[in-house]
């Protein structure tokens, strides 16, 4: 695999078991590229190596006044310089191959895994390993009146456009490629210090046992100190990804600090959490700063010893200069290749444990981490009824459902069940039914395309509006109609007074990185007018108007209800006003669906029901129990006043 192949037309199934394994199956999927490595390295390594013996020879040559012998170490000298550098110029290009080609596989496995699980990653992996990429569904191929057409040359793990999308770090995937380019110049190193000890124990053996002796010690002397080293590198990494996270949070809601001058309390927070990175960072520091001085302090030892050593052997006449000489060069330059023996022992300890979060993330299945992966089952019948086989919700076809839940975590495990992913992680919750068949069951393209759900903080990638709305849909709803559904006249306005002065149309407006320039509630209204647009069989929508005023979210609930008549739709919502304008509202108490009703039907005669919805305090339920509240029709009145 070369660069200009990317990306893999299949990067594989990972052994994901731990960190250690994925970097193995990682290393076992380049061996090509590691084999080039390997063998431009020895080209390298070993041209250094031949430097002291071709400068011992050319000694001999001068003390035995050989003018031909010298001819022929100059020509072994240019040969050498020629073998070092071609074989430095290749081991540069492989190795760089090697660690990008690494990553690559790594990105796409990530994006592969984060497509299928979609929104479900962000509760099953802890925040701070994850970095939040985009929103989107995966484009499906052409079928007739469904689906666009996959754009020439993308993989199904390019094609995001519309779930949650999250990733780790990339950081992490630079330490892992680090770790997989690394093997094969170590390898080759340390090929290279063998060589150059047996050589010396053929050329100078009285004085190739001391350095056969000493090399090793000089290679495994750093192995105690390593442990240490890796748990203190683990704790920086550690708090700074808390640092980042928390530095994170902050600028996403940083005009909301503004508002109640939560600024400076943000700020000093930060500041302690960074000062934490910095003390943990030269904790780090100095453990790997006494692993470099072990091994330059080693090294100066042993050519000490050589020297002094091989001092004493020329004088009693059993070592000639010469050999002195090269055996005095080879050890010098063996520092060379030894410096790779510590590159080799930082790169595992770095790469180690972003493995282990890649090596998590991957792991992961669509119905937790027990579970089995969908068996791509037959695609379930049209106009099939959904439902929720954990918490007994039924939505019938073509109805517009709404779902209250007083516990706002519930709300959001029931949509992802909807969406076909359960959400317990020992993979005892079970996905929802949609005509009887469990989506977690069907191929993930199916399911996708049967049910769209939209989560509750739905993330608006950079870009023009246009391309917003370029996503997979069934061409029955324009983005005009579904803009116009949601609402969205105040923020088309609002895009074209930001766009540069050329632009006419607002569909060629352009948003900034996650709509930050929008207020929360035109970011929640441009999201819900793209999931609009896809017209999916079933719509999920987990609060869609949490974030706009009681005007427009009645309008927003009208838009809706007309769009998508005959059409399943499931909102889990609180509010009244979309609650009013549902075919049906189902109660979710303690974890069960209580009996279905229309929003007056419930507020009358179910307490519950009226509790959730009104807000009512536990006083005035206790007052209301006893007849001591308005009578039902008052309360229903004030919720038609609202």
């Amino acid at each position: 695999m070369q660069i200009s192949d990317l990306p893999y037309p299949d990067p594989g199934v990972p052994d994901a078991r731990t960190g250690p394994r994925f970097l193995l199956w990682l290393g076992r999927g380049q061996l090509g590229g590691q084999a080039r490595s390997l063998a431009w390295g020895l080209l390298h390594f070993g041209g250094v190596a031949g430097l002291p013996y071709a400068v011992g020879l050319g000694v001999d040559a001068v003390v035995r006044r050989d003018g031909g012998g010298l001819l022929r170490v100059g020509a072994l000298l240019l040969l050498l310089g020629i073998a070092i550098s071609l074989g430095d110029a290749m081991l540069h290009r492989t190795a760089v191959t090697n660690w990008i080609t690494a990553a690559a596989r790594v990105q796409q496995l990530l994006a592969r895994k984060t497509a299928e699980l979609g929104s479900a990653l962000t509760r099953r992996v802890a925040a701070g390993e994850v970095v939040a990429v985009s929103t989107g569904e995966v484009e499906q191929p052409d079928k007739p009146g469904k689906r666009k057409r996959a754009k020439p040359g993308e993989t199904p793990e390019m094609r995001i456009n519309a779930a949650s999308v999250v990733m780790v770090s990339t950081g992490d995937v630079e330490k892992i490629g680090w770790f997989v380019e690394a093997v094969s110049r170590f390898l080759a190193a340390a090929l290279t210090v063998a060589a150059i000890c047996v050589g010396l124990l053929f050329y100078a053996p009285a004085i190739g046992v001391v350095v056969a002796v000493g090399v090793p010690v000089l290679a495994l002397s750093v192995l105690p100190l390593l442990p240490r080293a890796t748990r203190r590198a683990d704790v920086q990494r550690e708090k700074a990804g808390k640092a980042t996270e928390l530095a994170s949070d902050t600028v996403a809601g940083l005009r909301v600090l503004r508002g109640i001058g939560g600024e400076e309390l943000f700020l000093g927070r930060y500041r302690e959490a960074s000062q934490e990175v910095r003390r943990a960072a030269v904790r780090s520091a100095r453990m790997w700063a006494l692993i470099a001085a072990v091994q330059v302090l080693l090294p100066g030892a042993l050519m000490i010893t050589v020297v002094w050593y091989g001092a004493v052997l020329v004088t009693d006449e059993r070592l000639a200069v010469g050999e002195l000489v090269a055996a005095f060069s080879a050890v010098a330059t063996m520092l060379y290749p030894l410096r790779h023996f510590q590159e080799i022992a930082m790169a595992y300890s770095f790469s180690r444990p972003s493995a282990a979060r890649a090596a998590r993330v991957l792991s992961l299945t669509r119905t937790g981490e027990a579970g089995p992966a969908g068996t791509g089952a037959a695609a379930p019948a049209p106009g099939g009824d959904l439902y929720d086989p954990e918490t007994g919700v039924l939505a019938p076809a073509g109805a517009f459902t709404a779902v209250v839940c007083g516990d706002p975590d519930l709300a959001g495990r029931l949509a992802e069940r909807l969406g076909g992913h359960p959400t317990d992680s020992a993979g005892a919750a079970r996905s929802a039914l949609l005509g009887g068949v469990a989506l977690d069951e069907l191929a993930l393209d199916t399911a996708r395309e049967l049910v769209l759900v939209q989560d509750k903080d739905p993330v608006l990638l950079s870009g023009t509006l246009r391309e917003l709305f370029d996503v997979p849909a069934s061409g029955s709803v324009t983005p005009r109609a579904a803009l116009e559904a949601a609402q969205c006249d105040d923020v088309l306005d609002a895009l074209l007074q930001s766009a540069p002065d050329g632009v006419r149309d607002p569909m060629d407006a352009r948003i900034t990185e996650r709509g930050r320039s929008l207020s929360g509630g035109q970011r929640q209204r441009l999201a819900l007018a793209r999931s609009l647009v896809t017209d999916p069989e079933v719509l999920v929508l987990d609060e869609p108007t949490s974030a706009v005023d009681s005007h427009t979210e009645a309008r927003i609930a009208d838009g809706i209800a007309a769009l998508r008549s005959g059409r399943t739709t499931v909102v889990l919502a609180s509010s009244p006003l979309l609650l009013d304008r549902a075919d049906r509202v189902v109660l979710v108490h303690e974890g069960r669906a209580l009996p279905a009703g229309t929003h007056r039907e419930l507020l009358r005669g179910e307490p519950r029901y009226r509790a959730v919805v009104t807000r009512e305090t536990d006083e005035e339920q206790r007052r209301a129990g006893i007849g001591l509240a308005g009578p039902a029709e008052e309360l229903t009145g004030i919720e038609e006043s609202a």
